[in-house]
């Protein structure tokens, strides 16, 4: 479904993604680990079409789309939940699900993705009539979430979407961001828990410093000393 080659992305004077090769497959849960700084929010917004790549090229579903738009890519099936959820705080629970179906034009099925959303995500149901700009940071991360799916996502792209939240809250996340992937989506993961990451995922790729230093599958990483020395505090 997405296949990476060759990614550089560079903020001014700065080299923030040095050349990255990777691949994620249709149906699969893919993660990409890391320390602050590493590259891999850049890199989500490159596939995005948030920000425009120095180099290399990005192929979804064997088109190539590295220099489209964001909102092409919408349309296409890619959708970003990104770092620091973005919701309309002025805007209610439903209303900003309806934001994430803005380019569909398809009302009965529109319809009966609120519903699907809700059972995926029970806890916005409830508030489905509050303002977003209420609700605790867990509720916002799931209706950020929520409204990506929207979209009708065939690839969903998720940044860091345990920051800042309770041990509680970040299980409930993970629960949704599981059973989103067994309702059909393929899913693209940056965490910077790693081991929760890692136990979600299929497979995982390592970043340092702009550089993709691992790939394996998340069981191979999860036993790797080095992973666990650097990323999971053993």
């Amino acid at each position: 479904m997405l296949e990476v080659t060759g990614l550089k992305v560079s903020y001014g004077g700065i080299n923030a993604v040095k050349g990255i090769d990777f691949k994620v497959a249709a149906g699969e849960l893919v993660t990409l680990i890391g320390a602050n700084g590493a590259g891999k929010t850049t890199t989500l917004k490159a596939l995005a079409g948030l920000v425009k790549p120095a180099a290399g090229g990005i192929l979804y579903n064997g088109d190539d789309i590295t220099a489209r738009p964001a909102h092409e890519l919408v349309r296409r099936g890619l959708a970003l939940v990104p770092e620091g959820r973005g919701v309309f705080g002025r805007l209610t629970v439903d209303e900003n699900l309806a934001m994430g179906a803005y380019s569909r034009r398809d009302s009965a099925r529109i319809t009966a993705d609120f519903d699907r959303v809700y059972g995926l995500l029970p806890r916005l149901a409830e508030r489905r009539r509050q303002f977003a700009g209420t609700l605790s940071g867990g509720e916002q991360q799931m209706l950020a979430i929520g409204r990506a799916m929207m979209s009708r996502p065939r690839l969903l792209l998720l940044d860091e979407p345990s920051m800042g939240l309770a041990p509680l809250m970040v299980q409930k996340i993970f629960e949704a961001i599981r059973a989103i992937a067994t309702d059909g989506a393929t899913l693209l993961l940056v965490e910077q828990n790693a081991r929760l990451a890692l136990e979600t995922c299929h497979r995982g790729y390592v970043m340092e410093s702009g550089l993709i230093t691992a790939a394996d599958s998340a069981a191979r990483l999860l036993a790797d000393p080095r992973v666990r020395q650097a990323y999971l505090g053993e």
